[in-house]
């Protein structure tokens, strides 16, 4: 009895959240409670100000703490001086403080932190906690789930602090800035679900943008993104971020993402 509930809850988890498992942003839903999640997102995106590609991978593990409360911890390495180096870290709650259900479709809220350490060298005017600088990050999540249809929106507060021991944040730069996403998710397979085993594709789109509040300079990017999930536990993502608009200095924009994730339900009997 224990392990068909179980395996109900998981299809029934599946079914409502396969289409808001965004890439780039986070919806206001919540890995399972203790649920582990392992993901490894890859990048390969092309240098503007030099020659070559700018190659970054970030290994990460998310834990549903409780329904409500989800924890991440990430790593950040990329390939500087042409070899593989580790250059920070990143921690980060997600609290989900509001849902509304109903038989076809949900709505959440939720609020997040983050905050990221890293060694690297600053050298863009965009401000990305995520592998580039230290710092903090506050903001909130809305996500709508309607049938097949996800929509999931962020905006937040994002604070860029000196890369130390070596990077002093420079004073050219401003060093805060407003984040601000759109995610569009829909489940295109399978049409009527039958088995857990079943892949799911979905396709989806992601608008990301950001304003540094001192001078307003601002960049807008979309991300089209094809994903598959696999016995309702294994998920694959390809993507490419592209450029749409900016006025300020960025290094890397444009490029694909790879990502593998992994989720192992129910760690606490």
């Amino acid at each position: 009895m224990k392990n068909l509930i179980l395996i109900i809850s998981v299809f029934i988890f599946q079914k409502a959240t396969s289409q808001e498992l965004f890439l780039v942003t986070d919806p206001a839903s919540n890995v399972p409670a203790n649920s582990l999640g392992v993901n490894v997102l890859q990048s390969l995106f092309k240098e503007e100000i030099e020659s070559g590609y700018n190659y970054h991978l970030m290994p990460e593990v998310t834990y549903g703490l409780t329904k409500n409360v989800m924890l991440r911890a990430s790593a950040f390495v990329s390939n500087t001086n042409s070899q593989l180096v580790t250059e920070g870290g990143s921690f980060m709650a997600k609290y989900r403080f509001y849902s509304e259900d109903d038989l076809n479709s949900h709505f959440r809220l939720a609020a997040f932190g983050r905050y990221s350490f890293n060694t690297a060298d600053i050298h863009q005017e965009q401000i990305e906690i995520m592998g580039h600088n230290t710092g903090f990050e506050v903001g909130i999540v809305a996500t709508k789930l309607i049938k097949k249809l996800a929509i999931s929106a962020t905006i937040s507060f994002e604070k860029a602090l000196d890369n130390k021991p070596d990077y002093s944040f420079p004073d050219s730069f401003g060093d805060n800035a407003t984040n601000y996403t759109l995610s569009f998710g829909k489940l295109m397979y399978p049409k009527k679900y039958i088995s857990l085993k079943q892949t799911n594709i979905n396709l989806m789109v992601e608008f990301v943008g950001q304003t540094i509040n001192e001078n307003g300079k601002s960049y807008l990017d979309v991300v089209p993104v094809v994903q598959f999930i696999f016995n309702s536990q294994a998920r694959l993502d390809l993507a490419y971020r592209q450029e749409l608009m900016s006025s300020m200095i960025r290094s890397a924009p444009n490029g694909i993402y790879l990502n593998l994730y992994y989720t192992f339900f129910n760690l606490r009997s």
